[in-house]
């Protein structure tokens, strides 16, 4: 699957009653920043996925594109 492909706005959630409104993916309380965080310190779309089996690629992909 290609980034590109990827879009973010129905992936991503602003809900300000989840995570004091930072953004989501959508159906999760795993915050945008944390999974960004995760891959910056080397962690792989396989290894989160395997540590949180809700997250899907898609989701990890969109959390990527959000910030470009």
């Amino acid at each position: 699957m290609c980034m590109s492909h990827v879009n973010y706005n129905e992936l991503i959630e602003l809900n300000r009653d989840v995570r004091f409104g930072r953004p989501v993916i959508k159906g999760t309380r795993i915050a945008v920043h944390d999974v960004q965080k995760w891959l910056g310190s080397g962690m792989t779309v396989d290894e989160i996925i395997r540590d949180f089996p809700q997250l899907k690629k898609e989701g990890i992909l969109a959390c990527i594109n959000y910030s470009s």
